[in-house]
């Protein structure tokens, strides 16, 4: 059999546009030959629509698209995501859906079994299950038709939820010939391998190929790599698609072992960089923007986003700023010049040293009698915020904020200061990543000074300052980070992998007592298995010690 994959990168609630770029892509695979075409999950309504599907029209114009689509189909069937009702009267109001288009008609249609409710997803809360795995007998073949999560209650990878029923033994144990999986799988760093496993391991349990289809593109914070993929009857890769891009594949199961793109295969660090910038990208185009903005400090940070925007938008649409201080360093200012002059991106520069006397002193009564501090210093971050944010109105340029992971987890970030702006490119990147990320962007010649990436990090928001006079050196506090908010281990628990404990028992403070700052920070690209977003959802007026 010959099947089409059409790996593409859909809108969210775009209906008419994902449904062209659709049945361009049904139509362009079938005249290379394809027998049939998979799509990814949802990929008229896009994915995750979330709250879209409580308005009033939105299924009924999804269902239309579809009609449409289905219309447009001839003797090659179209297995295309979408958006059904549930006319039952019992249940939640919709189901996440697979239509089965044949000869100008809906033919079949496939319900999703297993409905994620963990991280990211929310499904629960619009979805009703299907009670059983689909089956679609189909020219002599009987096709097992899965769903995404529908492929994931395996013993190859524990779940993290308990699910009543198997979709996969129920396709095994019915016999079937092959197995499509339309997917919205979010990407995160090491997942590809970890969907290698668990899709191998369930080809091998049905005795037949595995057919994935998974979603591209950015939408929000959330990032969809393609990575798509056909495991062989013997649970190995047959194989697989271009990562964060689109691609249409025409693969022919019972054909030579076709290559593996280069792209499909490539190391951490550029699956990293090349997710980023997709997300970036997306975002923005989505949204509507064309051009970025970015405060260039000096530091790695704003040069590692400065660099990624310059690939997103392309440098003649990057605007670089430069906002010295009375207190920011030659070197600082020289490093912010030289890096927009690499990338040849639009580069200014506004000092704020006047803004800050000004607000010195407008604020000199009010504080005279105390001693000067953290809220003097955070005038200078305040001052750039403001510059920034008018630039970013008068050109309709969006403003990408630079902390990462690292410094967004304890605080080390000042609201409507260096907060500000309209999306946290590397806000789910440790720092550590952050330094390996642009070693990885100099492979080939020097974007990023060298003097950037191996001067000691500071904020320089007062004279000699350096990162590690707040915080415990980045290796160090990377690990307690990750131990305590991804693998949500208690103080104990980190202690016991050999951390000093007063080190961890301050971190943890500063994790839970900037929790209401996060919670006013511009969405952030995930790249971890656990984000700062809507993945994580900690109570910010809370007193649990852990």
């Amino acid at each position: 059999m010959k099947i089409g994959l059409a790996q593409i990168n859909t809108i969210v609630g775009d209906l008419a546009g994902n449904a062209d770029k659709l049945l361009t892509a049904y139509q362009k695979l079938v005249a290379e030959g394809a027998e049939l075409v998979i799509s990814p999950e949802l990929s008229i309504a896009g994915y995750p629509p979330r709250d879209l599907l409580f308005k009033s029209r939105f299924v009924d114009d999804n269902i239309i698209r579809l009609q449409e689509l289905a219309a447009a189909t001839g003797d090659v069937p179209l297995l295309v995501g979408y958006v059904a009702h549930n006319t039952t009267g019992q249940g939640r109001r919709f189901y996440n859906a697979a239509a089965w288009c044949e000869g100008g008609e809906v033919r079949h249609t496939v319900r999703k079994c297993l409905l994620p409710t963990y991280d990211v997803f929310d499904e629960d809360r619009y979805f009703e299950p299907a009670d059983r795995a689909g089956i679609v007998e189909w020219r002599g073949q009987r096709i097992g038709v899965t769903i995404c999560e529908d492929v994931w209650n395996h013993p190859a990878v524990p779940t993290r939820r308990h699910y009543q029923v198997d979709p996969v033994t129920e396709l095994a144990e019915a016999g079937v010939d092959i197995v499509l999986n339309l997917s919205a799988s979010p990407w995160h760093s090491g997942k590809r391998l970890l969907r290698e496993k668990l899709l191998g391991e369930a080809a091998k349990k049905c005795g037949c190929p595995l057919v994935y289809c998974n979603l591209v593109g950015g939408n929000d914070e959330l990032i969809f790599d393609g990575h798509s993929k056909v495991m062989a009857a013997d649970g190995s890769l047959f194989t697989g698609l271009t990562g964060f891009a689109e691609e249409l594949k025409l693969v022919d199961l019972s054909g030579d072992q076709p290559s593996v793109p280069e792209r499909y295969l490539q190391e951490k660090m550029a699956d990293i960089h090349d997710a980023l910038v997709l997300g970036l990208r997306d975002y923005a185009h989505k949204s509507g923007f064309r051009k970025a903005l970015i405060g260039l400090s000096g530091g790695i940070d704003s040069a590692v986003v400065a660099a990624l925007a310059a690939e997103a938008f392309g440098p003649e649409n990057v605007i670089g700023i430069s906002l010295p201080s009375s207190i920011s360093s030659q070197h600082s200012k020289d490093d912010a010049r030289i890096l927009a002059e690499n990338l040849g991106i639009t580069f200014e520069t506004l000092p704020i040293a006047g803004i800050v006397e000004a607000a010195s002193d407008a604020l000199a009564p009010l504080f005279a009698g105390t001693d000067m501090g953290v809220a003097e210093e955070n005038i200078q971050a305040r001052a750039r915020g403001l510059l920034l944010m008018a630039v970013s109105n008068k050109f309709g340029a969006l403003l990408l904020t630079t902390g990462n992971k690292s410094e967004v987890a304890v605080g080390y970030c000042t609201l409507y200061g260096d907060m500000a702006g309209g999306l946290a490119v590397i806000s789910d990147l440790p720092k550590m990543q952050v330094y390996a990320l642009a070693r990885w962007i100099n492979r080939e010649r020097e974007l990023i000074p060298v003097n950037t990436i191996d001067k000691p990090p500071s904020a320089e928001l007062r004279p000699d300052q350096k990162d590690e006079d707040s915080l415990p050196p980045y290796p160090v506090l990377d690990e307690i980070l990750r131990l305590y908010v991804e693998e949500s281990q208690s103080r104990q628990e980190i202690v016991s992998a050999g951390f000093d404990e007063e080190v961890v028992r301050d971190i943890i403070r500063k994790v839970d007592l900037n929790e209401y700052k996060r919670k006013q920070a511009a969405p952030g690209l995930k790249t971890t298995p656990l984000a700062f977003g809507v993945g994580r959802r900690i109570p910010i007026v809370q007193k649990y010690v852990s």
